[in-house]
Order: structure tokens, then C-alpha cells, then sequence
């Protein structure tokens, strides 16, 4: 089964419409026979789009670290639990067994996620896709940023257009089914 590497909020947000978003994220996914792959959490965005996943009668694949499971943070029931040593492994994981790599909104552990796998994707470790849901706009300002990147040298155009930046559902859907992997960055060694 081809599976969605999703990383999200372990809280809700003060918007409703972050957890409708990760609901229908759910649907989607099982609509579109993707298995989810996650963090294994149950709390927050997490959770419910775990649980929404599992409802569908779609597949959940968690992977959580050591000291999370200890916390007693753990989906109790996923269709496959990964107890990892370490977020680093949880991520190499994560990646390995996905062929694509979506954002809900969330906070510094989902930015760090999402910006590994598109460093990754560029020095050719990871050939899937990166997307951000840009739910009620909450991504704008990441893409400024990368707007500005690329504005100021630091990425080019097209690497910039290989990440993708949407609200739509389907917009993701195609943009996964239509990706070609980049060239591994090229280093000007001047």
C-alpha cells in the first residue's frame, strides 16, 4: 500500500478549521487508497487524523520515539506501532515509507519535519514530494519565505517549484501522481 507521510500539530490550534482540515485529510486519504504514516500520536491533529484514517477502515502506520511512548502519548490503536530511539530515526522512517511528505498546520516540530524532507530532497535522499497544506492561509508566511529564498539566491526558481504550496486536496493529489524527482542540487564550486 502506497502511504502518506503526514506531519501535523499534537494540539488542535484555536481554529476549528485545522482539526476539519485534518479530518478531511482522513477521508481523502482512504478515498484515494493512501495509508497514512505519522508520528504516532493521539493527541491534537494527530489523533484525529488517525482516528479519522482508522474509522475509514484505512491504514495507520505510527512511529513515535522512545521517550513519547513514555509519556504515554502513543495512538493505542494503529494499525502498526514503531517505537523508535530518536526523532532522527522516526523521520528516516518516516520518509523510507512514504511517497510523499504533507504538512497539516503545526508547530516547530512540524516545520522541522517538513524542512528535512525538502533539504533532503534536494541533496537527492528523499525523491518524494513536499507539501504543505496552507489551511486558512497558515503557510503564507513560509512561502514568502521561500519566495525570498529564491528572490535572494539562496534556491533556485525551479527548485522552489518543486515543494508545493496549496489548500486543495486534489491539487495535492495531482501534484503527487505527477512529480518527477529533481536533480540532486549541483554545487558551484568556484
Amino acid at each position: 500500500m502506497k502511504k502518506i507521510a503526514v506531519y501535523c500539530g499534537a494540539v488542535t490550534g484555536n481554529n476549528p478549521i485545522y482539526l476539519e482540515a485534518a479530518k478531511d485529510l482522513g477521508h481523502w486519504l482512504v478515498k484515494n487508497d493512501y495509508g497514512l504514516t505519522y508520528g504516532g500520536g493521539r493527541l491534537g491533529l494527530m489523533g484525529a487524523l488517525a482516528d479519522t484514517v482508522l474509522e475509514d477502515g484505512g491504514y495507520v502506520h505510527g512511529i513515535i520515539t522512545e521517550d513519547l511512548a513514555n509519556k504515554e502519548l502513543t495512538h493505542d490503536n494503529l494499525s502498526e506501532i514503531e517505537i523508535v530511539k530518536s526523532i532522527d530515526e522516526r523521520k528516516e522512517i518516516m520518509l523510507k515509507n512514504s511517497i510523499a511528505s504533507v504538512a497539516l498546520p503545526g508547530g516547530p516540530g512540524t516545520l522541522e519535519e517538513m524542512s528535512d524532507a525538502f533539504s533532503w530532497t534536494r541533496i537527492g535522499l528523499n525523491p518524494d514530494p513536499c507539501i504543505y497544506l496552507n489551511i486558512n492561509h497558515y503557510y503564507d508566511p513560509l512561502l514568502m519565505m521561500f519566495n525570498r529564498m529564491a528572490n535572494e539566491g539562496f534556491i533556485s526558481e525551479k527548485a522552489k517549484n518543486t515543494l508545493l504550496f496549496t489548500e486543495s486536496f486534489d491539487v495535492a493529489g495531482k501534484f503527487i501522481k505527477n512529480y518527477v524527482t529533481p536533480a540532486s542540487r549541483k554545487y558551484n564550486l568556484k
